[in-house]
């Protein structure tokens, strides 16, 4: 008797207890804005293979393109910011604040590289990553933007467009593409020691009047921008007064124009890259 009145003070219980439960609220829960997407680890460390050094688990792709050397660097252009992409953002236990202008960012430092752990991943902007195409990962440039990124050792150049974050590890200040670091000359080794430099917004988008110019390169000093000048004048046999220099918005540009039409600087630019690798941007004054 006394487990029979133990069993139904405990259904009653039960009981009570599935009465008392509240239903569910029909008001949706606050759902707050996406925070930027990071990368939560690094780049594994290099490890020398019979590919020649390639990432661990990181290498090009089973069947990479066989046109590696012609795929075409990313063309500037005007965008907006990213609405979440450029937030303040922690990774790795450091805090960042990305740039909102970067007209004058240029820095040298160690340049590593991405590739098939990534690939078909988000960015920070939740594009897709694609590793044969010409894009790079920055902590803190604008997302999306563009920079000019040059191997220190063989002078190689490559444009590409920033739409990623990382990589975090003090020592590298930007993570480039499989593709870009293969044109940069440096997929094998792993890393290589680069200068960045951010290509202003307003020199992407030429506007609808005014002189056509090409800039081949944009400099926080007027030494660098003319010992540029002399070198590219000098591969290409221009006379003294074919490259001008262009002081705006803190920066030296070297300039080559004006020419009377779009389509007549497209077709230097096409024989400027061909001569000297670099990649003239359009800009008119």
């Amino acid at each position: 008797m006394r487990h029979i009145i133990q069993l139904t003070l405990v259904m009653t219980v039960l009981a009570g207890c599935a009465a008392t439960k509240q239903p569910e609220s029909s008001v949706p829960p606050f759902i707050k804005p996406p925070s930027p997407v990071v990368r939560t680890e690094p780049p594994p460390t290099p490890q020398a293979s019979n590919a020649g050094g390639f990432y661990l688990d990181d290498g090009p792709g089973d069947n990479p393109p066989r046109n590696l050397d012609q795929i075409p660097d990313a063309v500037p252009r005007a965008e907006k910011l990213h609405p979440y992409a450029n937030r303040p953002y922690a990774a790795m236990g450091q805090q960042f604040v990305p740039l909102t202008d970067a007209r004058n960012y240029r820095a040298r430092g160690v340049a590593s590289w991405y590739g098939r752990r990534y690939h078909g991943k988000p960015t920070a902007t939740g594009e897709v990553y694609d590793m044969y195409q010409m894009t790079a990962a920055h902590p803190t440039l604008p997302i999306p933007s563009y920079a000019r990124v040059t191997n220190l050792q063989n002078n190689r150049s490559v444009t590409v467009r920033v739409n990623d974050r990382g990589p975090f590890k003090h020592d590298r200040i930007i993570d480039l593409s499989y593709v870009a670091a293969h044109k940069l000359g440096y997929a094998n080794e792993g890393s290589a020691e680069v200068e960045v430099a951010a290509i202003p917004s307003e020199s992407a988008t030429p506007s609808e009047s005014g002189k056509v110019n090409l800039q081949l390169g944009a400099f926080t000093a007027r030494a660098s921008a003319e010992t540029f000048r002399n070198k590219i004048r000098n591969e290409l046999r221009m006379p003294g007064d074919a490259l001008q220099i262009s002081f705006s918005n803190g920066l030296y540009r070297v300039l080559r124009g004006p020419f009377d039409s779009v389509n007549s600087a497209r077709d230097a630019a096409t024989q400027i890259e061909s001569k000297t690798k670099l990649i003239p941007v359009i800009v008119r004054d």
